[in-house]
């Protein structure tokens, strides 16, 4: 995809306005890498892992009357895994130290996946363009 520069320059300014973040991936929502700015992070293994949890995610919220999926959470010992909705076709998943402020994770999380999706979707609507 085209705009891979551009999603990587999006995580890389992520990470910079938080700086607790360890790890930023957007995959598309079958579990392919798009761009990564993780250091130690098997990308790959992630972006799968993420598109099972997303696959559950989804039907969670579909079956409690939730509406569509918009975000996960998780806090394990040593940090955060957090994903985010990034459009129709993406995901935008973070890495986080345990001492994260979470509300700042989500408010700057939010925004970057806002600009993710319309990233990669006006990548898609132009690929689908005759």
């Amino acid at each position: 995809m085209s705009t891979e520069p551009e999603v990587l320059q999006e995580l890389r300014r992520l990470r910079a306005r938080v700086p607790q973040l360890t790890g930023a991936l957007a995959a598309s929502t079958d579990g392919l890498v798009l761009a990564q700015d993780c250091a130690t992070a098997e990308a790959e293994g992630i972006a799968a892992l993420t598109a099972a949890a997303l696959g559950v995610s989804i039907r969670l919220t579909e079956a409690t009357g939730q509406g569509d999926f918009r975000e996960l959470l998780v806090r394990g010992e040593h940090g955060y895994v957090a994903t985010y909705a990034a459009g129709s076709a993406a995901v935008l998943t973070l890495l986080a130290e345990p001492r994260i402020n979470v509300g700042r994770l989500h408010l700057e999380a939010r925004r970057c996946s806002a600009r993710l999706g319309e990233l990669i979707d006006g990548a898609l609507d132009r690929l689908d363009q005759p």
